[in-house]
């Protein structure tokens, strides 16, 4: 399965509207640190990574964490793992 930047970007907005229910992510700047602009503290980075995974079907592990701070990162990680 192959995605595209659109779908990938809408799987990491789904997995934040989770946490976030209210949460802006269309008006968020793909290099914008999630935690900082959701006020995610570590248990909802948690429940954001567990809803990617779920939504996406992949497994994500604590060595990606650092590459699901941003959009533009969340989104590229999603993009090679489905590729």
């Amino acid at each position: 399965m192959t995605l595209t930047t659109d779908q990938a970007r809408d799987l990491v907005a789904g997995a934040v509207r989770r946490i976030v229910p209210d949460a802006e992510v269309e008006t968020l700047p793909a290099d914008e640190d999630l935690t900082w602009a959701f006020e995610l503290d570590s248990l909802d980075f948690l429940g954001f990574v567990e809803a990617l995974c779920e939504d996406a079907g992949v497994r994500l592990d604590e060595e990606d964490y650092p590459a699901l701070r941003t959009m533009g990162t969340a989104t590229a990680l999603l993009q090679e793992r489905l590729a």
